[in-house]
C-alpha cells in the first residue's frame, strides 16, 4: 500500500468517526427535545416545568400554550412547550420519561386513554408531580386535572342540535380519534342528549384523526354514501372546519347542519358566514394558565382540587364577535 493511500485511507477513517460522533450528538439532541440534562440547574426561575400537548402545531394546543406560558412568566416558571409534531402516543410517552429524567419540576400532560399511560404516570408522580390538562387520566396517580368536562360538553352539543333543527336531523358524527378518552366522552355526551328525540336519528360516525384534510375527506365520503345526512358534529378543533369546507364547496350551506368544537379563527369565520351554525368553546388558553397555578400550589404543599372544570358554552352566530383565545383573554 502506497503512502498517499495510506494517508487517504487515514483521512476517510477520521471522516467517518467525526461524521459519526456529530450523527449521535444532533441525533441525542432531537430525541431529547432539548430538554436540560439531568442534574443541570436552571439559572433565574423559581420552578421548571414541561407542558406536553397532544400535537405542537395544533392550533388549539397553541391556545393551551399561550396562557401556560403567560403564567409561567408571571410566576418566574421557565416552561418548555415539548411533544409529538402530530398526535402519536409512543413520542408522549417518551416525552414525558425524559422530562422526568431531565429532573424538572412539574409535568403537565394531555391525559391518554393508552394502556401504558397509567403506569408511567404513576411511576413518574413518585419524583416529580403530573396534572394532567384537557384530558384526564382519573385512574392514575396524577395530582389533578384542569379542562373541559367532556361528557357535558357532548351533552351541550348534542341539546344545541336539537334546538336549532327542530328535533328533526339525520347527523353523521366525525371524531377526532375513535380512542381518545376526551373525544369518546363527548361521542357518548352527544348520544345521550339526541337519544330520546325520535327524529333524530344518527346515521354514521367516522374518525379524522385530528386532521381538517381527513374530517373534509370524511365528510365528501359521508354525504356521497348517505345522501339522507342533513346534519354534521365535530368532536374535534379541526373537524367542524374540515366539514365546512366541503359542505361550502358542493354549495349545502342552506342544506347541512354543522356543529363543531372550539372557537379557532377559522370556526369563527365559519360561524359568522353561517356554515357552521354553532360551535362548543372550550378555555384553552385558561385551561394552560390556571395549570401553571395549580402546579406552584402543589410544589408549594397548597391543596389543590383533584378536578377543576373550566367553562363551556355553546356559541352561534348572533354571539359575535368573541375573542378565539376564550377565557382571561377575553374577558370571561
Amino acid at each position: 500500500m502506497s503512502r498517499l493511500t495510506v494517508v487517504a485511507y487515514t483521512f476517510g477513517v477520521l471522516f467517518f468517526l467525526v461524521s459519526c460522533a456529530f450523527s449521535v450528538f444532533y441525533g441525542y439532541k432531537v430525541m431529547s427535545h432539548d430538554l436540560p440534562e439531568e442534574g443541570n440547574e436552571i439559572k433565574g426561575y423559581n420552578y421548571h416545568f414541561v407542558l406536553v400537548p397532544e400535537e405542537l402545531d395544533n392550533d388549539y394546543w397553541r391556545l393551551v400554550e399561550k396562557g401556560a406560558q403567560e403564567a409561567a412568566k408571571e410566576y418566574g416558571v421557565l416552561l418548555e412547550y415539548v411533544g409529538p409534531k402530530q398526535a402519536n402516543i409512543d413520542e408522549h410517552l417518551k416525552t414525558i420519561e425524559m422530562s422526568m429524567a431531565s429532573k424538572v419540576d412539574g409535568i403537565i400532560t394531555q391525559g391518554l386513554s393508552d394502556e401504558q399511560f397509567t403506569p408511567l404516570i404513576n411511576r413518574v408522580v413518585e419524583r416529580v408531580p403530573v396534572i394532567t390538562i384537557d384530558t384526564d387520566a382519573s385512574n392514575s396517580n396524577r395530582m389533578a386535572y384542569i379542562g373541559t368536562d367532556n361528557y357535558y360538553s357532548g351533552y351541550l352539543a348534542g341539546k344545541a342540535l336539537i334546538e336549532d333543527t327542530k328535533g328533526q336531523a339525520n347527523v353523521a358524527i366525525i371524531t377526532g380519534s375513535f380512542y381518545a378518552n376526551h373525544q369518546q366522552l363527548r361521542v357518548q355526551g352527544f348520544r345521550d342528549a339526541v337519544m330520546s328525540e325520535q327524529g333524530i336519528k344518527i346515521i354514521t360516525m367516522e374518525e379524522s384523526e385530528i386532521s381538517r384534510v381527513r374530517a373534509a375527506e370524511k365528510a365528501y365520503q359521508i354525504l356521497k354514501d348517505y345522501p339522507e345526512v342533513n346534519a354534521f358534529y365535530g368532536t374535534s378543533a379541526l373537524d367542524g372546519i374540515g366539514i365546512a369546507q366541503v359542505v361550502e364547496k358542493y354549495k349545502k350551506t342552506d342544506q347541512v347542519y354543522i356543529i363543531g368544537f372550539d372557537n379557532l379563527p377559522e370556526t369563527l369565520d365559519y360561524l359568522s358566514k353561517g356554515t357552521i351554525k354553532a360551535t362548543i368553546v372550550q378555555e384553552p388558553y385558561e385551561m394552560g394558565y390556571r395549570a401553571v397555578q395549580m402546579m406552584i400550589d402543589l410544589i408549594e404543599g397548597k391543596t389543590v382540587p383533584p378536578v377543576v372544570h373550566t367553562n363551556t358554552r355553546v356559541l352561534r352566530a348572533a354571539d359575535l364577535p368573541v375573542s378565539h383565545l376564550g377565557g382571561r383573554e377575553a374577558g370571561y
